[in-house]
């Protein structure tokens, strides 16, 4: 049975905050509980805040290695100065490197599909380079996807998404890589 944590619990919140609300629960329920407990009790203070201790130095860490803003921006800077030819070969590469099968496609609003453990997913990155994604290019992902039957798609882009883009991705299981997704992804 596979556990999965309620996206509304603390601790869910938690884990998509900034580190430091984690440690400043943590340091408030540490001297609440070392105040109120009787002093034979006041070492277990440590045991009440240990989660919410181990969550802000989880987050502290992965926060200290994602990559700043300037970085990031370098990087889309520098996928945007590609040529397609070169683009195309270095997100197949990428795909590679993450054990896909990739096979590249002529299907109206995907590029590549690719396939592992069974499942098949479409790749829409032909218009990497534009400033701002709306729905339109989605729509077309998504219906290569119906009658490719395919069971996800992916878009990669440089550029922003509009809010409405991102509603429509969800609903229609577009996983969108842009920013420091798309960074990592390229390595």
């Amino acid at each position: 049975m596979k556990l999965k944590m309620n996206e509304n619990s603390i601790f869910a919140v938690l884990l998509r905050s900034p580190w430091w609300m984690s440690g400043g629960i943590a340091a408030a329920l540490f001297t609440g509980t070392r105040l109120v407990l009787p002093a034979d009790y006041a070492p277990y203070a440590f045991f009440a805040s240990l989660p919410f201790f181990v969550i802000a130095v989880y987050l502290g860490w992965q926060q200290l290695r994602a990559p700043s803003e300037t970085r990031i921006t370098r990087a889309m800077d520098a996928l945007q100065g590609l040529a397609w030819t070169e683009f195309a070969a270095a997100v197949e590469a990428a795909f590679r490197r993450e054990g896909y099968g990739v096979t590249r496609i002529s299907a109206a609003g995907a590029e590549l599909e690719l396939t592992k453990a069974g499942r098949v997913t479409l790749v829409a990155c032909k218009r990497w380079k534009v400033a701002r994604t709306g729905i339109e290019p989605l729509r077309e992902l998504a219906a290569a996807r119906q009658s490719r039957e395919a069971h996800e798609g992916i878009y990669l882009v440089t550029g922003e998404i509009t809010d409405n883009a991102r509603s429509f991705a969800a609903e229609q299981k577009i996983t969108l890589l842009n920013g420091a997704a798309l960074m990592k992804l390229m390595g």
